[in-house]
C-alpha cells in the first residue's frame, strides 16, 4: 500500500477515508462541492483538516485530532499537483520551469536542465523548452505542467481536472500523454469526464457531500453504478429505494421497479434498479396487460444526440429518467416538454442489486 489516507473537515462536511497500491490510479468523481479539490488540498499539504492521519510509503503525511500532532510540509511530502491551470512561471521558459522541480530536491543545475530536457521530449513538447509560457497554447502550457509536475519525481501525483480548461482539439492529446506517462505511477485524478475516468484510472471513488458513497474498479462501476452521480456520468438510469419481495426496488409507495438480481437483495435493504436509456419505450398511456415497467413521468427536456433524441423526464417524488428513442417516435407520439407519458422498461433490461 504506497498511500493510506483518513480526514475530516468540519466546515466542509469531509469525513473521507480510503487507500492506494503501488502503481494504482484513482478516478475521484462526485458533484460540485463533494469535496474532492479538498481532498487534494488536504494531500498536498495545503488545507489543513481537523483530524486525520496520512502515510505515504510508510511516511507520516500527518497525524491530527491527538496529542501536538504532525503536519510534514507540502515540499517534503513527495507529491506534486497539477490543476485546471499550469501555473508556470511566467518569467521562465518551459525548460526552466520543469528544470525548476530536480532543482528544488537537490539536483544540479546540469542533471536538472538534462531531466528537463527529457521530461519535455516525453510529453512531446521539446521544441518549445525555449519559449515562455504566454508563447504557448493552452494545451502546451498543460504539458510543460505535467513535465514539471513528474521531473520532480513525486511519489503521489494529484491531478485536479487538468483537461477542464483545455478546447476539444488540445483535451484529447493531453489525454493521451498522461495515459503514457502515468503507467505504473501512483495518481489521484479528480474529473468530471467519464473518458477520462475510464481511460486514465484503475479505480472510481465517487464522492457525495464529503462522504464516500462509492468505489470498484472503473468499468464495473460504469457498468452497474450503485450511485445517482455515477448513473448520471455514465448515461443510465438509476432509481434507488429498498428491496422489494419479487426483484423489485420500491422507490416509494408510488413506484415499483422489477429487474433481475445481479446479486441476492434481501427484502427492505437498500438496493438500486439500473438500465440504460435505450430500454425504454414511450407509450401516450399505460398499456393493458403489459409485463413491463410502466412508470408515469413529465418530459422536461428533448436533446437530439446524434441519431437518437434523449427524452428527459420527472417521475414521482423529483425522480429524473431519461429514455433514448429515435426522432420518428418524437414525431408520432409529438412529444414536447410538459407532457404526460409513461416510459415503458422491460423488466429483462432492469439489473437489481443491493446498493
Amino acid at each position: 500500500m504506497v498511500l493510506s489516507f483518513r480526514a475530516e473537515l468540519a466546515r466542509r462536511g469531509l469525513e473521507v477515508a480510503f487507500d492506494l497500491a503501488d502503481g494504482e490510479r484513482v478516478a475521484l468523481l462526485g458533484p460540485n462541492g463533494a469535496g474532492k479539490s479538498s481532498v487534494l488540498e488536504i494531500l498536498a499539504g495545503i488545507l489543513r483538516p481537523d483530524r486525520g492521519r496520512a502515510e505515504l510509503d510508510g511516511r507520516v503525511m500527518f497525524d491530527l485530532g491527538s496529542g501536538p500532532g504532525r503536519w510534514r510540509p507540502p515540499w517534503d511530502r513527495g507529491v506534486a499537483m497539477l490543476a485546471q491551470d499550469p501555473l508556470l512561471f511566467p518569467h521562465l521558459d518551459a525548460l526552466d520551469n520543469v528544470a525548476f522541480g530536480p532543482r528544488s530536491i537537490g539536483r544540479g543545475r546540469a542533471a536538472a536542465t538534462a531531466t528537463a530536457h527529457r521530461w519535455l521530449t516525453e510529453v512531446g513538447i521539446e521544441a518549445y523548452a525555449d519559449r515562455r509560457p504566454a508563447q504557448l497554447s493552452g494545451g502546451q502550457a498543460q504539458r510543460v505542467a505535467v513535465a514539471r509536475a513528474l521531473a520532480a519525481e513525486p511519489r503521489l501525483l494529484l491531478l485536479d481536472e487538468p483537461m477542464a480548461a483545455l478546447d476539444v482539439t488540445a483535451a484529447p492529446l493531453l489525454r493521451r500523454v498522461l495515459r503514457r506517462v502515468l503507467a505504473d505511477r501512483s495518481a489521484i485524478i479528480v474529473t468530471h469526464d467519464l473518458l477520462d475516468a475510464s481511460l486514465l484510472a484503475h479505480r472510481v471513488i465517487v464522492l457525495d457531500g464529503g462522504q464516500l458513497v462509492e468505489e470498484g474498479p472503473t468499468a464495473e462501476v460504469f457498468r452497474h453504478p450503485r450511485s445517482p452521480f455515477a448513473a448520471r456520468l455514465s448515461g443510465l438510469n438509476l432509481v434507488a429505494g429498498a428491496a422489494g419481495e419479487r426483484h423489485q426496488v420500491r422507490y416509494s409507495d408510488h413506484l415499483l421497479i422489477e429487474g433481475r438480481p445481479r446479486l441476492v437483495t434481501e427484502p427492505d435493504e437498500p438496493a438500486v434498479a439500473v438500465f440504460s436509456p435505450t430500454a425504454v419505450a414511450i407509450y401516450p398511456e399505460r398499456r393493458a396487460g403489459s409485463p413491463r415497467n410502466a412508470v408515469p413521468v413529465t418530459i422536461t427536456e428533448i436533446e437530439p444526440r446524434d441519431d437518437l433524441v434523449r427524452v428527459r423526464a420527472e417521475a414521482v417524488d423529483g425522480l429524473t429518467l431519461t429514455a433514448d428513442v429515435t426522432v420518428a417516435v418524437v414525431a408520432e407520439l409529438d412529444l414536447h416538454p410538459g407532457q404526460s407519458v409513461i416510459f415503458s422498461i422491460k423488466a429483462t433490461a432492469v439489473t437489481i442489486y443491493p446498493a
